[in-house]
């Protein structure tokens, strides 16, 4: 067997699960799930509807590319929505559709990853832990990168030695951030970008949030619309990951794209040929429908809105909570209760019948300390009215606790 397999960590849900294992919680309060990051909003009908009317594709092989107007759907909307000149997406060589964004990140790594100089992968810390099993598969030791509060949810790229940078070959940044929301701005997105011209390692930029935003006048930016500023227009070391897992309410579809470096993109495709992970041409033709309009993710977006508005006002009083820049998590620290993450959870679960996610399961020890511990990560995925109902059964689970000022 692989021994890089023994050094992968039981998935956060894993542990979720046996936390939970052997406590009944109480029966006359339904559960409500805050943990895991499913979109619940209905799928749009105009995906359903372009997924049944090409049900006929099933009887074809689909290419590992893709076909051409899903690429050149995918290029104008990349076009559209980072503020890049027309064109500046080649279709031909600057996309690829992907089977959604936790494939593609992982299966990144062991393409571009030389495993023999002892190389380095460096990610933020809270992470998606694909990042992390991606790294070790690879043959890449991980190299975290804490976002803590001070620095306002980000990593301190100036902090890392440049000894680390030499040996980095691969850099993951995720924006809006998983857990904590936080937006990486287009200054430090061109910072990154000569950081990795100098340094001469890649960066993989997790954008699978970007469509999730507290400000509609202020949408996310993105890395290539950084390096297009900066006249990287070739998006040299620079590959994009998006899905519409979240912005289209379409998880189970299991579609996304990477986009960027033509040279990196040329290597994945010859890697993802073999990798045998080609979209089937009904999933391609319903994700065409999805890249092509908008008008649902704006839909979208406003009924994430009302619920952190409505929770985060009800949560106000216990806990420290504000509506993050992006995405649908909450990233509460809850150690002003006298708790720990994973004892908030599972007391919460016990008293209330809710779900959190500790957020020590989406981090590591790293630099002196757990980024992740004193917090749990509250994803606001479910119905309006049952995230209001949550957010009154944590505000009393806090109101009753004995460790509470």
């Amino acid at each position: 067997m692989n021994p890089y397999l023994a050094k992968l960590q039981p998935y956060p849900f894993e542990k979720l699960a046996s936390l939970k294992q052997g406590i009944t919680p109480p029966a006359d309060k339904p559960h409500i799930a805050l943990s895991i990051g499913e979109p619940q909003h209905p799928t749009p009908a105009l995906i359903c509807d372009a997924l049944i009317a090409h049900l006929q594709g099933l009887g074809s092989y689909p290419a590992t590319k893709g076909i051409a107007p899903l690429r050149q759907a995918i290029a104008e909307w990349l076009c559209v929505r980072f503020h890049m000149s027309s064109g500046s997406v080649d279709a031909e060589v600057n996309v690829l559709p992907v089977n959604g964004t936790r494939e593609a990140l992982f299966s990144f790594a062991q393409c571009v990853v030389d495993p023999g100089p002892k190389p380095l992968v460096a990610m933020p810390n809270p992470f998606y832990q694909i990042y992390e099993g991606a790294a070790f598969l690879a043959g890449a030791e991980p190299y975290f990168l804490n976002t803590l509060d001070e620095n306002g949810f980000l990593p301190d790229f100036d902090a890392v030695p440049d000894e680390v940078w030499a040996r980095c070959q691969l850099l993951y940044i995720c924006s809006p951030g998983n857990p904590t929301g936080a937006v990486i701005n287009e200054a430090r997105l061109r910072h990154l970008i000569e950081l990795g011209q100098r340094f001469d390692f890649v960066i993989a930029s997790d954008e699978c949030y970007s469509e999730l935003y507290a400000d509609e006048a202020n949408p996310p930016p993105g890395l290539l619309q950084a390096a297009h500023a900066m006249g990287n227009t070739g998006f040299k070391r620079c590959v994009v990951f998006h899905s519409l897992s979240k912005r289209s309410n379409a998880p189970g579809l299991r579609s996304g794209f990477v986009a960027g470096d033509a040279a990196i993109l040329e290597k994945f495709l010859l890697y993802r040929t073999y990798h045998g992970c080609a979209l089937s041409l009904p999933v391609q033709h319903a994700s065409l429908a999805a890249w092509s309009d908008e008008a649902h993710v704006i839909a979208n977006r406003e009924l994430y809105r009302q619920k952190f508005i409505a929770v985060t006002a009800m949560l106000g009083s216990v806990l420290e909570v504000e509506i993050p820049p992006g995405g649908f998590y909450l990233w509460p620290e809850v150690s002003r209760l006298g708790l720990d993450g994973e004892t908030f959870a599972r007391e919460l679960f016990a008293a209330q019948n809710v779900t959190v996610l500790p957020g020590g399961y989406l981090s590591r020890e790293a630099h002196g300390l757990n980024p992740g511990q004193r917090h749990v990560r509250m994803a606001l995925v479910a119905t309006l009215d049952e995230c209001v109902d949550a957010a009154e059964r944590i505000k009393q689970f806090c109101g009753a606790c004995e460790r509470f000022p």
